[in-house]
């Protein structure tokens, strides 16, 4: 059986990465609009209707006017923006983080792709709040170490340019206003009471993403040290074919002591982390900004929406 899918935004660095996934499926009839009419309206909202599933990889002004334009009731829309991640008429697309959420992304119309930074971060202490370890109350500060290639086309632009601006050599912070784009739906799919402190950083590196979030077991909801919350992690994700917990302690988690941001990358693999000890913990979850983060979460929910396998067209490793 082959499926017609519509990438309205194919331009952008999300959209080009999601129609290589399409294009190497067989089962898979990508629907193309005339270039001269790519912002034409009612020629989007044709292909938009004819379609199984249409991706919007969009600005969140131009995701909202693209899903307002479909009318056919079959037709599922996968959005990549953050219009639409805490919208509770929108499935969130994490299904690793419980049945809930993958039910939600089969039978839903509509799903929302969550932010790359989220996703890790989410994937690290939504089980902790879950099972009763953190409470939502805790005050939550993490930061993400990220390549440039979730800046978009502009950022990588300037990263490629030769020779490199003095500027960019270096790791640069950002967003230390503390109010980034992807805090609601840290919020609210962690199950917090309040938005976590959250700084990103980016690097002269393309791709590769790393969260890392800080515990002190002193405030937890029950006692509980590094081994627990690594425990609490291998039994929520038991069985979860894309979600690695490593063992704590493990000596392959670490290169002679330093942490390897990248080694996730062209996979849609998240692998999952504890540090520290019965006083101080950290939590790390690395994944590929562009498969995981992106690109590849969004194909995940197309195939779970479907019917398809999961891990169809996606690599684990």
């Amino acid at each position: 059986m082959s499926f017609k899918v519509f990438v309205d935004g194919q331009e952008g660095t999300t959209g080009l990465r999601i129609f290589e996934y399409l294009s190497a499926r067989a089962d898979i009839e990508i629907l193309r609009v005339d270039e001269a009419r790519r912002k034409d309206p009612e020629a989007r909202r044709a292909l938009i209707d004819a379609s199984d599933v249409t991706f919007l990889c969009l600005p969140d002004v131009a995701s909202r006017e693209s899903a307002a334009l479909v009318t056919n009731p079959n037709t599922c829309i996968i959005d990549a923006s953050t219009a639409f991640r805490t919208d509770p008429n929108w499935a969130y697309g994490l299904p690793e983080l419980g049945a809930a959420y993958r039910d939600a992304i089969r039978a839903k119309k509509r799903i929302a792709v969550p932010g790359c930074h989220a996703s890790a971060f989410l994937l690290s202490v939504h089980p902790l709040v879950k099972a009763g370890i953190v409470p939502a109350s805790y005050p939550v500060s993490a930061y993400s170490l990220t390549g440039y290639s979730g800046g978009g086309k502009k950022m990588i632009a300037d990263y490629q340019a030769i020779p490199l601006p003095t500027a960019l050599e270096g790791p640069r912070p950002y967003s230390l206003e503390l109010k980034h784009k992807h805090l609601p739906e840290m919020k609210a799919h962690g199950g917090l009471a309040a938005a976590p402190i959250f700084t990103p950083i980016v690097g002269n590196f393309l791709k590769g993403l790393a969260v890392t979030t800080y515990w002190h077991p002193s405030h937890f909801a029950r006692k509980a040290d590094v081994n627990d919350i690594q425990a609490c992690l291998r039994e929520h994700y038991a069985g979860e074919h894309f979600i690695d917990v490593h063992p704590v302690g493990d000596g392959n988690n670490l290169d002679g002591g330093f942490f390897d941001v990248q080694a996730c990358n062209d996979t849609n693999r998240v692998d999952l982390f504890a540090f520290g000890d019965a006083d101080r913990i950290v939590t790390i979850a690395r994944l590929d900004n562009l498969g995981k983060g992106a690109a590849g979460a969004a194909i995940q929910c197309m195939n779970l929406h479907l019917g398809c396998p999961e891990d169809l067209g996606l690599a684990r490793d």
